[in-house]
């Protein structure tokens, strides 16, 4: 294993780098052997992520393994047993092998390589990318690039490789290793809708991730009026929890009512007299109107009450720090699996919102509804990376998916 280091201004942070083949399976735990690291970006969300609406929406071949598993939520599965039609049933995207043009020339050309389309379910600025080749240890490509582009709408695969789209190179062609977790840091600050994915020349990548910040449509914000400003398809989300135990509070800002109950966030028991919380940034500053606390799927274990507190990092306060919340909704019961609706008086102009259950428990989803003020829109519409204020979220809890909501490339907490 080597290591690249991250080059931008004042970061030095090692991206392990793992290429070669990995031994043939021998039998036992599929993952016994796998290569993977901790990475400085995956605490990010999944760009990719199809809750969010990621779509692998073309290949130029699937012969031996659909497309579509690269952006499967969980981990690759491996059944040593299963066979197919056509061979070795992969979770994951694989081709068939290459051949030269003719019996003297029976090897690929340097250049010959396949390809997949990948539209992103929230468009944003991308910090990092993981090609996992879980499982594919003598299938797997020699080496991988990654191209972004951004398009409006919703183009069409003959659009996106149509002549005149401007592809941003963001992970040069690397050798990669099979079975592995091959990570890279990405450094543009543009805004992305859509990936191209390339394999030299051939072979099968299990997953793909794209970590970064979402960067939703100000147009398309502004035409809504009104929308969830927690929603990490509008560009919310969890910056800091208390606990992250059974589930990471990213789930809360997903798409969609939770459908069982790992789809939510929920803590461990408490055994003390304290309580747990969770900080949201929201899209920009913006004039709050409602709450939604839904519990849903959470039955004997959903929080017991919940405070809602409010803060505009814009007037200088620190949202981690304790001073300049105000609270817009008291201790307040909460009824297990049910949706809590929350008229706000006074129309509350925030950037961050904190949400405090008590003593402990589960919550599903948070929606915060509202427009954003002009000095939101304004911020949204700045060139360049992010100014809205981040900060990396702890991914220690021994029972956490991952603080970006994802599993992690596992699957069993390590």
């Amino acid at each position: 294993m080597t290591s690249a280091l991250d080059d931008s201004p004042g970061c030095i942070t090692p991206v392990p780098s793992f290429t070669g083949g990995a031994a043939p399976y021998a039998g036992g735990d599929p993952y016994a052997d796998y290569r993977s690291a901790n990475l400085p970006f995956t605490h990010l969300p999944d760009l990719a992520d199809r809750r969010l609406g990621g779509s692998v929406v073309a290949a130029n071949d699937e012969f031996f393994a659909d497309r579509e598993n690269l952006l499967t939520p969980a981990p690759a599965h491996f059944d040593p047993h299963l066979f197919g039609h056509k061979g070795k049933v992969m979770d994951g995207w694989e081709t068939r092998r290459r051949r030269g043009a003719d019996a003297a020339h029976p090897h690929p050309a340097d250049s010959d390589h396949d390809w997949a389309l990948i539209r992103l379910g929230a468009p944003g600025v991308i910090h990092g990318i993981v090609v996992d080749t879980a499982h594919f240890r003598g299938n797997h490509p020699q080496s991988v690039a990654v191209e972004a582009a951004c398009l409006p709408g919703a183009p069409s695969p003959e659009e996106l490789l149509a002549d005149g789209v401007t592809w941003t190179v963001l992970v040069p062609r690397t050798p990669v290793g099979g079975h592995a977790a091959n990570g890279f840091a990405v450094h543009a600050e543009e805004r992305f809708t859509h990936l191209r994915l390339c394999q030299y020349p051939d072979g099968g990548i299990a997953r793909l991730r794209v970590h970064g910040e979402v960067r939703p449509d100000p147009a398309w914000l502004a035409a809504v009026g009104t929308f969830d400003l927690a929603a990490l398809e509008n560009g919310g989300r969890p910056e800091d929890a208390s606990d992250r135990f059974f589930s990471p509070p990213l789930n809360s800002v997903l798409p969609g009512r939770s459908q069982k109950m790992d789809d939510g966030w929920e803590t461990r028991r408490r055994r003390d007299d304290g309580h747990d919380w969770v900080r949201y940034r929201l899209t920009a500053q913006a004039s709050l109107r409602a709450l939604e606390i839904d519990t849903g799927c959470y039955k004997g274990n959903a929080a017991g009450w919940a405070e809602v507190s409010v803060l505009d990092a814009a007037t200088g306060a620190d949202p981690a720090g304790a001073d300049g919340w105000t609270v817009v909704l008291p201790r307040t019961r909460l009824q297990p699996d049910t949706v809590h609706r929350f008229p706000l008086e006074g129309a509350p102009v925030a950037t961050h919102v904190r949400v405090d259950i008590h003593p402990d428990g589960g919550v599903a989803r948070l929606r915060v509804h509202g427009s954003l003020t002009e000095a939101g829109v304004r911020s949204l519409d700045a060139p360049g990376p992010d100014t809205r204020n981040i900060r990396s979220v702890r991914t220690d809890d021994p029972r956490s998916p991952g603080a970006d909501g994802s599993q992690n490339l596992r699957g069993d907490g390590s």
